[in-house]
Order: structure tokens, then C-alpha cells, then sequence
């Protein structure tokens, strides 16, 4: 197959993101990656998922502390999908000033909607309010997260882009020569993350209770540390760091640490705490915290490389080859990192092992449909996913982050949750499976996500793509 060329519709629409304005595409004679746009609209509809049934189903959401369940795929995969982008928008723009520029303009983008969607202005879709105090406002999330990361190997990017034209000498090992600062960043990076979490000292620290709904609002708790190297929740350097930076009461208020068997019974949402249960269990944690972004450029190097693979290798066969001999390497690195106790898999705390791993996944899942699409012609199969891929920006505000639901729901019957949703949800699955959990996990994958694979579809027919 011919070399594949991302067009600049494509380079724009940069992971999960391209948000604030609406324009129809320009056309573009040259052909696109479809396997990206498929693989960013798939990870959007499991973002959904394991959101809006996660709360049914436990082991769908994120784990408690260490382990991965399938929600702490859905970070890396947008990071990785995020690096693999870089390399194709950048090498469109010949203009190094242009390039900074709308480097700048995006991660500025990037970094408004994230603190309007998860700061705690956006109440939706339970809540139908809105509004945050800002002495408890949450400065990092999702989007924040994705923002540096593009920040750092955007700019990256920008300063070598003249090693895209160089010819790439004969050999496995060339790509990575060719892009030896960028790896030889990553090791500082990893560097530095190790030397922190082992070696700094973690005193003991004190917290009041600001969640509202806990029946411990208002009391102030203890939590007895003293040490460093841990890795647990209560003495990492990680939640040390930023309970001094960013400030205690900024951080995510319903960490999924309070899930884990020290602090309830089950492992439901909401479920209460055993008597028994440590003092950091009501504690605040932001898993999207500032060590932990750090070591999160990793997952986007590792995109970056992929996409420089496509740029250079021009043989369907070899790109393969490539990714999937890379992906295999970095998912049995990280399995044997964890199983062996030398480092645990944790999203959390965003581990080496974790990258690894998330990294090894969204590597073979990517090979994976691109042999399906790209190499066999397989596309129509995917075509939801590809349109949701697409105007990826649309579908995570509107769906996974419940700014559509919390719309919907504004209109009710006598009674808040008297709403359309609440009325599909138990008169359509849940009365004609008798079960909350089996019905909400069949509304999800048979009616929330086919709905926003219709609206993608209907948006892509009349040209409108929402885009940074």
C-alpha cells in the first residue's frame, strides 16, 4: 500500500480533542489513516462504558489502587492515540512560528474545557445545577493531563520536524537513533519519577472531610506516614506532592481508593465504609495529579514513536512487523515488572509498569485495526466508530462527560428523576431483564453509545467537526 498521508482535516482533530469551534472540512485528495480515527472513536465508546456502567459493574471501572481493569485503558489509549497524531499534524505545517502558535492555542483550549468540565463548575448529568467554589476547585483532570502532555512533545516535535524528510538508514534500531532526544527525555523523565517516589519523604498529614455526602463531612482525620518508598495510598510521594502544590482541597474528591477492601466491605460504588477502615479512606487523591502527568508523557512518546513509523516505513508489512514485535515487548516488560513485585501495575500513580502495559495494549489494538481497515478494506464495520472518532471533541462533552444526559434530564416529570433517560433506562432494559446492573450495561452498549455513533454520523454528513 501507498505510503498513508494524514490530511489536515485529520492533523486538526488531535485526540479526544478539537474543541472549541465548528467548520466544515476542507477536501483532500489524500488518503487517510482510518484505523486512528476507528481507534479514538473505540476508546471514546469505552470511556462511555465504563463511566456510565462502571458504576454497575466494578470490575469494569477503575481499580481501587493497584491492578488495571478496563477503564484504566481509556487515559493511555488517548495519550498514545495523541502521540500518534503529533507527528502527522506537524509535518503538514511548514511554518515553525504557525506551528507554536497553534501549539500555544490548543493546549490553552485544552486546558479551559478540562477545568469547565471537571473543576466542578459542570454538576451533569445528576446534578441540575452548576457552579464551584473556588477554594475547593479541581485544577487537574483528564483533558489537563492530555494538554501537557501535547505541550511537551508538540514542542518536541516542532524543534525536529526536519528528521521527517531524513532518509532512515537501514536497520531495526534506525527510527529509534533518528529520535534519540526524544527517548533520551523519556528516560530523564522516568528518572526522576523513580528517584521521587522512592527516595522523598513523606510526613504525617492532615485533612478534613469536604464531601458533602460523606457521613464524616466536616471532620478532620489524621494520617500517620513517616516514611518513603511506599507505594500504598495513604504515603505516597505522589498525593504528597500535590496536597502541597496543588492544595488538599482541590484534589478529586471520590478517589477510587475507597473501593479498595481496607475501606468498604464491597467493592460497589458508594457502598460504606467498614468501622475498621483506615482514616485515608475519606481522604482526597487526584490521580491526574502533577508527578503523576509527568510520567503520563511516556504513553504519548510511545504514540509519537508509532506515528513516526508510519511517516517513515512505507511497506505495510514492515510498519506491522514494527508495532507489533514493540507492543508485545512492552506488555510482557510490564506484566513481568508487576508480577514480580518490582513495580505495580497502577493508573494511580501512572507506574512504569503501567505505561508499559496500557502502551503494549493500545499498540496491538491499533495493529490490530489497521490490518482491518487500512490493509483489508474492512472499514465499513467500524464506520460508527470511525464518525465518533472523528468529532471525537463532540462526543466525549456531550456524552462521557453527561453535558447532554444533564440537558435531557433538566426536562422532568413531577419529579427530578422522573427524565427520558431514567424512563428508557428502567421501562426497556432494566424492567424487561429484571436487573439494574445487566439492564444500565445493555442501555449503555445497545442505546447511549449506537445513539452518538447516529449523531457523529449525522454531524460528519453535514461537514461540521467540532476542533481545536
Amino acid at each position: 500500500m501507498v505510503d498513508i498521508k494524514a490530511c489536515i482535516s485529520y492533523a486538526n482533530r488531535l485526540l479526544i480533542a478539537d474543541g472549541t469551534g465548528f467548520s466544515a472540512p476542507k477536501p483532500d485528495p489524500e488518503r487517510r489513516v482510518d484505523s486512528l480515527d476507528i481507534f479514538r472513536g473505540l476508546t471514546v465508546a469505552l470511556m462511555i462504558l465504563v463511566g456510565d456502567a462502571g458504576g454497575e459493574w466494578p470490575k469494569i471501572g477503575h481499580a481501587p489502587w493497584n491492578g488495571s481493569n478496563l477503564a484504566d485503558f481509556v487515559m493511555p489509549f488517548f495519550l498514545f492515540i495523541l502521540g500518534m497524531a503529533i507527528p502527522l499534524t506537524f509535518k503538514r505545517i511548514s511554518s515553525r512560528d504557525h506551528a507554536v502558535k497553534k501549539m500555544i492555542v490548543r493546549t490553552l483550549k485544552l486546558l479551559f474545557w478540562g477545568i469547565m468540565l471537571q473543576g466542578g463548575f459542570s454538576h451533569a448529568p445528576d446534578k441540575l445545577s452548576y457552579g464551584v467554589d473556588m477554594k475547593k476547585i479541581r485544577w487537574c483532570g483528564i483533558l489537563q493531563r492530555i494538554a501537557f502532555a501535547y505541550l511537551v512533545m508538540a514542542l518536541m516535535e516542532i524543534f525536529k520536524k526536519e528528521r521527517q524528510t531524513k532518509d532512515l538508514p537501514p536497520g531495526w534500531l534506525s527510527i529509534f537513533k533518528l529520535y534519540a532526544s526524544q527517548w533520551l527525555m523519556g528516560a530523564c523523565i522516568q528518572v526522576i519519577y523513580l528517584a521521587v517516589i522512592y527516595g522523598m519523604y513523606v510526613p504525617h498529614w492532615q485533612f478534613t472531610v469536604n464531601d458533602e455526602e460523606s457521613a464524616d463531612y466536616g471532620k478532620v482525620f489524621t494520617v500517620e506516614c513517616g516514611v518513603r518508598g511506599k507505594l500504598d495510598p495513604a504515603c505516597n510521594a505522589i498525593g504528597y506532592i500535590d496536597r502541597k502544590i496543588l492544595g488538599i482541597n482541590h484534589l478529586y474528591q471520590h478517589p477510587a481508593w475507597k473501593r479498595s477492601e481496607a475501606c468498604t466491605e464491597t467493592t460497589t460504588y458508594g457502598a460504606p465504609f467498614q468501622t475498621s477502615a483506615p482514616t485515608w479512606c475519606n481522604a482526597p487523591f487526584e490521580p491526574e495529579g502533577i508527578l503523576s502527568s509527568i510520567s503520563s508523557v511516556l504513553s504519548t512518546i510511545i504514540g509519537v514513536h508509532f506515528g513516526h513509523v508510519l511517516i517513515h516505513l512505507k511497506d505495510d508489512t514492515a510498519r506491522l512487523k514494527h508495532w507489533t514485535v514493540m507492543g508485545l515487548a512492552l506488555l510482557i516488560s510490564g506484566l513481568v515488572l508487576h508480577f514480580t513485585h518490582a513495580m505495580p501495575l497502577s493508573k494511580q500513580l501512572y507506574t512504569f509498569s503501567y505505561v508499559c502495559v496500557t502502551s503494549g495494549a493500545a499498540a496491538l489494538v491499533f495493529s490490530a485495526i489497521y490490518v482491518l481497515v487500512d490493509m483489508w478494506g474492512w472499514k465499513s464495520m467500524f464506520l460508527p466508530f470511525q464518525r465518533m472518532g472523528m468529532n471525537s471533541m463532540l462526543v466525549y462533552v456531550m456524552a462521557a462527560e453527561g453535558i447532554f444526559a444533564g440537558f435531557i434530564n433538566g426536562w422532568y416529570y413531577n419529579e427530578p428523576h422522573n427524565t427520558l433517560i431514567y424512563w428508557i433506562q428502567k421501562h426497556v432494559f432494566i424492567g424487561v431483564w429484571h436487573s439494574q446492573r445487566v439492564g444500565i450495561l445493555l442501555y449503555v452498549i445497545f442505546a447511549e453509545i449506537p445513539f452518538w455513533g447516529i449523531v457523529a454520523g449525522i454531524f460528519h454528513r453535514l461537514g461540521i467537526y467540532w476542533k481545536l
